[in-house]
């Protein structure tokens, strides 16, 4: 992709990514769902979960699976009202985007 990702569309990338399921997710799954629309790296992903959780978005817990440990990411009252505010501004940000595309003649 042509387009650099900044760090609050990457936030709210992730935290849409985790809200899709109520008991949270893993590391590993949110890096792979990530980056089937973006191209970014586990090294860039990490970093972003450890400020979401930082920053009181996130809750992290461990589970047991298949003999060790995985640790899973859910959203806290706060990451969940992020992610909302998130939402609206990226619906008004594209629509300006794409009415100044639309006009473009190919």
């Amino acid at each position: 992709m042509v387009f650099n990702t900044g760090a609050a569309l990457l936030d709210g990338i992730v935290l849409a990514v985790i809200s899709k399921d109520e008991e949270g997710t893993y590391g590993y799954r949110i890096t792979q769902e990530v980056r089937e629309i973006l191209d970014v790296s586990e090294s860039t992903l990490y970093p972003v979960l450890r400020r979401l959780q930082k920053d009181g978005c996130l809750d992290i817990y461990d589970k047991a699976y298949a003999g060790r440990n995985r640790r899973y990411y859910k959203l806290t009252k706060k990451g969940s009202t992020k992610l909302q505010l998130y939402a609206l501004e990226w619906q008004e940000y594209s629509k300006k985007i794409s009415n100044i595309f639309d006009e473009v003649i190919i």
